[in-house]
């Protein structure tokens, strides 16, 4: 039976984790989103959250989309690869609905798995 958690073994815990990431990521893009991949050892996706104040000024705002990255993520691991992922914000996120938020995660889930299973 799979269990939709999402513990400490799933997460991206130390800048040593994260900066493994940035050496050579396959990328994959959207307006809001820019999620940095690279393989891990382990036997499932773990996921890193990069949202800078620059771009969400309000802690709410900020809290809002991990969150919902969080929960988007939570639902969709046991489908995902084993890779590492850095999920960054860019663009008008801050007046983007929940909804919207999800559909364009939902795309990038599919083009990661595209690029690993092919």
């Amino acid at each position: 039976m799979q269990t939709f958690k999402f513990g400490r073994e799933l997460r991206l815990l130390t800048p040593g984790e994260f900066n493994a990431v940035f050496q050579q990521p396959f990328r994959a893009g959207s307006p809001l989103f820019t999620i940095l991949c690279q393989p891990n050892q382990h036997q499932h996706p773990r996921l890193g959250l990069i949202i800078a104040k620059k771009r969400v000024k309000l802690a709410v705002d900020r809290n809002r989309i991990k969150r919902c990255i969080r929960e988007n993520f939570r639902l969709q691991q046991h489908r995902l690869p084993a890779v590492d992922l850095v999920v960054m914000v860019k663009g008008p996120i801050t007046e983007t609905e929940n909804q919207e938020l999800s559909k364009q995660l939902e795309r990038l889930w599919n083009k990661i798995c595209r690029h690993y299973n092919a």
